[in-house]
């Protein structure tokens, strides 16, 4: 499947997927093993990433929505751009809800923390 074929708008979107929110600012291996163990857990639900605004995000969301799409494990994937993302949710009618917000700033953290290390050494 093509990669952009894989952004769709929320109306677009199926209903009743595994739904993942996050903001993808980085895409780590982290993040992938994370993303095919939940799609592992619930092979019988399309998997549909929202990508979540990130206010001083080091990729526009748009890329970081294309990086997520690349991903093999990934069915779909909508853009929350300004819209509540609570209200995104509630129209999504997930049948499965992952967050992997703080998980992944925490993964940003610790590489931004270690680039530092290795370049102050």
């Amino acid at each position: 499947m093509d990669t952009r074929s894989k952004i769709v708008n929320p109306e677009a979107a199926p209903h009743a997927c595994t739904v993942v929110t996050g903001a993808f600012d980085l895409v780590l291996a982290a993040d992938a093993r994370e993303l095919a163990e939940i799609r592992a857990r619930y092979p019988d639900r399309p998997l549909l990433v929202v990508v979540l605004p990130l206010p001083g995000s080091l990729l526009p969301e748009r890329a970081r929505a294309e990086l997520v799409a690349a991903l093999r494990m990934v069915d779909y994937v909508v853009t929350a751009n300004d819209a509540a993302p609570d209200a995104l949710l509630a129209w999504l009618e997930p049948s499965h809800l992952v967050r992997l917000e703080a998980a992944q700033a925490e993964r940003k953290r610790q590489l931004m923390e270690h680039v530092h290390r290795r370049q102050t050494s």
